[in-house]
């Protein structure tokens, strides 16, 4: 089966991850074709030479494309991807509205643009005056790490209006968490190294949009600037694809078990994770989320302690990124984003539930020299 018409639509999510960028079946040949590893090709077809096309991308960006609901090309990493919208998009002098709250190398990157950068949290204030004169708006929702959420339909009505763009770094989201583009967005772009690859062994990123003139111009700046991505990385990409829906629901579980657990452990403060009807991003989040990850943050009271607990644990690593199989705690501040010393953001893996949740309490309680339960 394809991922064609009607039948596209009716699908569930795990039945899209499966099937979604498939070529119709043909005996003897693989569910899921192998990478085309060419630099050159035979001349007369589409495909002449590797940095300009390869028939691996496009299954990939078929298929994320089908769940995002727009035009999709793949990059070999989330910054690659930004970085090239950023890089399409905007002129010198252009306005551009991001958030003050949002990835940090993305902020880094932009002091080497010549362009004018207006700074807003996540949850604003988002007023005619912010958008006024922008080309482009960028928000990152929920952001990362703080897990603040923004109204996407609304923001976009207000930047439309002020004849902005809206693009939204979908990353922590997911293409089945949320759509940006079914809420008014014109661009969802996404670091696919966390969930959808989902394994912890391969750096993408991808955009999608819904104008096929922006889609063009893509693809032809990740020709021009080589932002392209190998075809083996693009193919563990789409094998990883395939199980994002179960990994999803796993994930949440492990996370709401966590998060109510975590909210009246002693030495816990300030959890949030969107999914909980406790948590202040709760009501946007519930009415533009399709569903929740396992991505939430909660804070220690110092940089030592959460040293302590990632170092009493059995099931939780010290790693950077989110998304994957294993459980990781990463302390944000480590990396210099402007977070309290001891703000863990945590990404729930896919151990059972009731081993994760004993293993993160009991390093708990041995790193606040509590007695374990």
């Amino acid at each position: 089966m394809t991922e064609g018409g009607a039948a596209m639509a009716e699908w569930g999510d795990g039945t899209r991850c499966v099937h979604a960028g498939s070529a119709e079946p043909v005996a003897g040949q693989p569910f899921l074709a192998g990478p085309v590893l060419a630099a050159p090709f035979h001349l007369g077809a589409d495909d002449f030479y590797g940095r300009a096309g390869n028939p691996t991308w496009r299954a990939l960006e078929s298929a994320i494309g089908a769940l995002d609901g727009g035009l999709c090309t793949v990059f070999p990493s989330g910054m690659a991807a930004i970085t090239t919208l950023l890089r399409t998009l905007l002129s010198p002098g252009d306005v551009l509205v991001v958030p003050s709250d949002g990835y940090y190398l993305v902020r880094t990157f932009l002091t080497g643009m010549d362009v004018r950068v207006r700074e807003v949290p996540t949850v604003g204030p988002w007023t005619t005056e912010v958008v006024a004169g922008a080309r482009l708006v960028l928000l990152e929702t929920p952001s990362n790490p703080g897990l603040d959420v923004c109204d996407i339909r609304a923001i976009a009505e207000l930047a439309h209006a002020a004849g902005a763009l809206v693009a939204v770094d979908n990353t922590t989201a997911t293409p089945l968490g949320q759509r940006p583009l079914e809420l008014g967005a014109d661009v969802s772009v996404a670091s696919d190294t966390k969930a959808v690859a989902g394994h912890s062994d391969v750096l993408f990123g991808h955009i999608s949009v819904t104008d096929e003139a922006l889609w063009t111009e893509l693809q032809r700046q990740r020709t021009v600037s080589g932002a392209i991505p190998g075809p083996f990385e693009t193919w563990m990409a789409h094998r990883g694809l395939g199980t994002l829906d179960v990994r999803l629901a796993r994930q949440a579980e492990n996370a709401a078990a966590l998060v109510e657990k975590l909210r009246g452990h002693e030495g816990v403060s300030n959890v949030r994770w969107p999914g909980s009807p406790d948590d202040p991003s709760y009501a946007i989040a519930s009415r533009q989320m399709r569903r929740f990850g396992g991505v939430f943050t909660f804070e220690l009271a110092s940089a030592e302690l959460v040293t302590r607990f990632v170092e009493a644990s059995r099931l939780v690593s010290a790693a950077t990124s989110f998304g994957g199989l294993h459980s990781t705690a990463d302390r944000r501040a480590h990396w210099g984003d402007p977070v309290p010393e001891g703000l863990i953001r945590f990404s729930a893996g896919l151990e059972d539930s009731h081993d994760l949740v004993h293993d993160v309490t009991a390093a708990l309680d041995r790193a606040l020299e509590l007695p374990v339960q």
